[in-house]
């Protein structure tokens, strides 16, 4: 199968649709860019609304106390797009007609579901009629799609400026502001209304006594102990929030001492403000007792017990008992390491109840892979407390087959991917995973122009992992590092690449630990992983190679047989579930590799009678995310990642797969696939300058110092559409400089490829663009548009290019053409 994208029909296509993008925009721009020719008479459109409030106030939050929104713009633009989208969708919006459709589709549903000959093709048609009939009735309630998508005109309402005051009054007592107050002024232009709220906050009032109420000497004594962790303190300013922040800590804090039937209901709170003197609170949190009740219970585990394979049927056989560490496992066949399993059982008996010692147990019994479901309930019945877990175990041989698209530098790729997984092979709770993997991808060629080449990539992988540290452990230490959630992998894996420049095998055994010392940090060492590379090289790719070792430049050697052996360390940590959609969030990744390191001591003789090359190296990579998220429709995205690779071997080289890259569709995107760089060096200068721009991209642009950032503005636009604006910036450098190339394509000017700390800020190659999401659940399709805005190997004095970039050719050395990108989820 042959894969290629002519970006010339692409820009051809693009050319001929302007004209109709002209005029589709001018429709919409000229039948009222704000959607006034939508109001009737009388009516005003609320274009704006806006704060003010004395420095030091943050009023923010307070956007979010809005009765009546704005309607919403096309990003920065005065574009309410979304009215024309809705008032579009009700010109052919027939009300009626789907609730007549809804009666019929229910009429003869029934039929067919009383005509059914079995139960389950009943429920089935049922579930199918339900289904219908659900999307009739969004329909009838919200209107067609094109309305679900839009939005009706935003029609000022001074009863909803109203109804705001009184939110932000009650915001501000809510913050600790008891005498604030706010007010507004409207300004009417035509059929625009413009709103302006001012904020007179007064004087904040702080807690200056903390008085506890708490009759159950034991409770009180516990929340004693943890005063140093209240977050309610003497000088700190009243705050409603903090408030019930404060009642689920308490909550949760007695339910981990062995209060289990504890309720926030018990707690609640008093303040007087005329306590002490101006602006001051007395705080008083009382922990009253239940009904008929002297004092609150805490409950002591009398007995844990454990059920493998509940919900299974056993059969005649018949379930025994074993008696563990003090856990009791109830199984009809014993095939389960009882002391992996104890080491994942933070539920011990004639320990105190404890919530979170719970959810750990639940958690980390799920990630084991064995098993459907783990569920955790206590029998608190005759005065006793019965710990219960039950687990159903999962096939012991499992089979999938996955069939699906990737995008590998901007370019898709069919690909089949299936997998064989062996669960509990030593009955240890180990699993077994043969993964075989076939595909095309669409690569850009390393030493082709302007094509797009098929990328053939086969690859079989075994991996063995064991729920522990395979290493020789005390028993004890053993149960004491299972709360980490230890595993060591080993794994063994062949990968075959085919690409027009070259053919390349890699031969692969490692063995990783991994570990987490809490849910958002995560441990990886890859103690040992050995690797044996061979290349084939095709006549094009290895004249260029030759080129670069005259010039200095020893990559030719990353195309020899190799021998790879390295170590690597990495953490990961994602304190708050990165990319999710409900608050900001960030993730770091940082990662720390040695290559080579073991042959200062000693060089086995096989490897040099085999003539492999080896690899001493360093290599550093730090990748740092933010998603800041600045309302339900827009996040603001960041991104900065960085690299150094430091090789120290006679051959000077680093393994080709260990260079840093940049450019492409996860990276600078106005820059083609790995093209980036090096430095301020520039490529050698195009054949065909009129159809494909200043410089030939023909090679890759390895570098061993890589740093790039990233920012983005992401908006949702209708739908399961949302659109991007970006800037992107960054390059690769080498820590030696390049002589001058001698080819006769070469241009007339140089420049520098190593890092130098007093000027690499010169040599980022700085880009921009646009690009849509559409979110489809299952996957994000991602197109975006990068638009080289400086670009540092161009001469010096002409580096900035953006007021000269072109969708269409010709281009010649003038005109800059833009890269289009295409990929599965966010960049970063």
């Amino acid at each position: 199968m042959y894969l290629s994208f002519d970006f010339e029909i692409i820009a051809n296509l693009v050319n001929k649709g302007k004209n109709i993008l002209f005029l589709l925009l001018s429709c919409i721009l000229f039948s009222g860019c704000l959607g006034t020719r939508y109001l009737a008479k009388n009516e005003k459109l609320l274009v704006s609304q806006t704060i003010h409030a004395p420095k030091g106030f943050n009023a923010e939050p307070l956007k979010s106390q809005y009765i009546q929104k704005t309607n919403r713009r096309l990003f920065i633009f005065p574009i309410n797009w979304l009215v024309w989208m809705y008032y579009w969708g009700e010109r052919n919006y027939d009300r009626d007609k789907f609730i007549a459709g809804r009666d019929t589709l229910e009429r003869q549903f029934n039929k067919r579901i009383e005509t059914a000959s079995t139960a389950k093709r009943k429920a089935a048609l049922q579930f199918k009629k339900q289904k219908k009939i659900d999307a009739l009735s969004k329909k009838i309630e919200f209107g067609n799609k094109r309305m679900q998508w839009g939005e009706k005109v935003s029609v000022f309402d001074s009863l909803n400026t109203l109804a705001t005051i009184d939110k932000f009054t009650i915001y501000l007592h809510n913050k600790g502001y008891f005498q604030g107050s706010a007010s507004f002024k409207v300004k009417k232009v035509k059929k625009i209304a413009r709103v302006s709220y001012t904020i007179k906050p007064g004087k904040a009032y702080f807690y200056d006594t903390v008085i506890y109420k708490i009759r159950d000497t034991i409770v009180y004594k516990i929340i004693l102990s943890d005063t140093a962790n209240s977050l309610i303190k003497n000088h700190h300013q009243f705050d409603q929030d903090i408030l019930t922040k404060e009642r689920e800590r308490i909550d949760l804090f007695l339910k981990d001492k062995g209060f289990y039937d504890f309720s926030r209901q018990y707690i609640s709170y008093d303040i007087d403000t005329a306590f002490r003197s101006s602006q001051k609170i007395a705080f008083r949190l009382e922990i009253k007792l239940g009904e008929k009740r002297n004092n609150h219970k805490q409950f002591k585990i009398d007995s844990v017990l454990f059920t493998a394979d509940a919900g299974t049927n056993v059969g005649s056989a018949k379930r025994f008992s074993k008696v563990y560490r003090n856990i009791t496992f109830n199984q009809s066949k014993d095939i389960y390491s009882k002391k992996i399993l104890g080491q994942r059982i933070f539920v011990y008996k004639d320990s105190l109840y404890s919530r979170t010692n719970t959810i750990n147990t639940q958690r980390l019994l799920a990630n084991l892979d064995n098993f459907k479901f783990v569920n955790i309930n206590y029998d608190t019945t005759n005065s006793r407390v019965i710990a219960n877990i039950y687990t159903s175990p999962l096939d012991k041989y499992s089979l999938t087959n996955e069939a699906g698209v990737t995008v590998t530098q901007g370019y898709p790729g069919p690909y089949y991917n299936m997998n064989f997984k062996w669960r509990n092979v030593f009955h240890g709770l180990e699993t077994f995973d043969l993964n075989g993997r076939f595909g095309f991808e669409g690569v850009a060629s390393a030493t082709d122009k302007g094509n797009i080449y098929k990328s053939t990539e086969a690859s079989i992988n075994g991996n063995l992992t064991f729920p522990q540290f395979l290493f020789p452990l005390r028993a004890e230490t053993g149960f004491h590092l299972g709360k980490y959630n230890p595993k060591t992998r080993l794994q063994a894996g062949y990968t075959y690449t085919a690409r027009p420049e070259y053919q390349r095998s890699i031969t692969t055994i490692s063995n990783t630990y991994t570990w987490q010392n809490k849910k958002t940090l995560q441990y990886s060492l890859t103690l040992t992983s050995l690797s044996i590379i061979r290349s084939t090289i095709a006549e094009d790719f290895q004249k260029r190679l030759d080129t670069l070792k005259a010039q200095g430049n020893n990559l030719i050697n990353s195309f020899k047989p190799s021998f790879v052996s390295s170590t690597i360390f990495a953490v990961t940590y994602n304190p708050n579930n990165y990319g999710n959609n409900n608050r900001s969030s960030f993730f770091l990744r940082a990662q720390v590799e040695g290559g080579g390191s073991l042959f200062n001591i000693y060089t086995p003789t096989w490897i040099s009678n085999e003539g492999l090359e080896l690899f001493k190296f360093v290599r550093i990579n730090v990748d740092l995310r933010w998603n800041k998220i600045i309302d339900r429709n827009t996040t603001i995205a960041y991104r900065f990642n960085s690299g150094i690779g430091y090789a120290y071997s006679e051959n000077n080289a680093l393994p080709y797969e260990k260079y840093f890259f940049a450019g492409g569709s996860n990276s600078v995107r106005a820059w083609r696939p790995r093209r980036l760089g090096v430095g301020s060096y520039p490529p050698n200068l195009s054949d065909n300058p009129q159809g494909n721009g200043l410089f030939n991209y023909q090679f890759e642009r390895p570098g061993e110092i890589l740093l790039e950032g990233s920012l983005e503005l992401r908006k949702k636009l209708f739908g399961f559409v949302s659109g991007a604006l970006f800037v992107d910036a960054g390059n690769v450098w080498s820590f030696t400089e390049l002589e001058k190339s001698t080819s006769p394509n070469s241009a007339e000017w140089t420049g520098d490829t190593k890092f130098k700390a007093d000027q690499f800020y010169k040599d980022f190659g700085v880009g921009t663009g646009f690009g849509l999401r559409f979110d489809f659940s299952f996957l994000v399709l991602r197109l975006d548009v990068g638009i080289k805005a400086y670009d540092p190997a161009r001469k010096p004095g002409d580096k900035f290019i953006l007021n000269r970039v072109s969708f269409v050719g010709p281009y010649g050395v003038e005109r800059e053409p833009v890269i289009y990108n295409i990929g599965i989820g966010y960049p970063f």
